[in-house]
């Protein structure tokens, strides 16, 4: 998949989750979901239990146990679980689009002012040139700590004074 095709799905995916608000199916949305489901795994790889509860994606603040809920309850369930995975799929449109993220599986297609190419004088993405001075500065403090460390110094446990002989 290219970075292109992971974006229009991912929009067109977002815009079908809003049509679900307008237009709530259990149906529908259990399809929805299917498709979400997969290109998200395509583009970043599979969620566990715990992910997929971090994120609450499913599980409604009010859920009905034990009988059919009503149309009503249906169609709220249906809007709720909407929005909770649009909001993951627009993240992800995020990730991808704007903040020029690799995913698993890129295989090129890098669309204009997208991607992850180089950058003259940056390292990252959205930082003003003062952050890269300070990496510089903080790498170079790292250097001599090490030096210093590795020659000058051996590291030593305290000695109290009453367990010295």
């Amino acid at each position: 998949m290219t970075r292109d095709e992971l974006i229009e799905q991912t929009r067109r995916l977002i815009a079908e989750g809003e049509g679900l608000a307008g237009a709530p199916s259990m149906g529908e949305l259990r399809a929805w979901l299917r498709r979400s489901d997969d290109t998200l795994a395509d583009a970043w790889g599979s969620m566990d239990r715990y992910h997929l509860a971090w994120l609450s994606v499913g599980k409604p603040k009010a859920i009905v146990r034990g009988r059919p809920m009503t149309p009503d309850e249906e169609a709220a369930y249906v809007r709720e679980v909407a929005r909770q995975k649009t909001a993951a799929l627009r993240m992800s449109l995020d990730a991808v689009e704007r903040q020029g993220m690799p995913f698993r599986g890129e295989s090129g297609g890098v669309g204009a002012s997208q991607g992850m190419g180089d950058v003259p004088g940056r390292v990252r993405f959205d930082m003003p040139a003062e952050a890269d001075e300070l990496a510089a500065r903080v790498r170079q403090a790292r250097e001599e700590a090490a030096r210093h460390d590795a020659v000058d110094h051996v590291a030593r446990a305290p000695r109290p004074e009453k367990m010295q002989r």
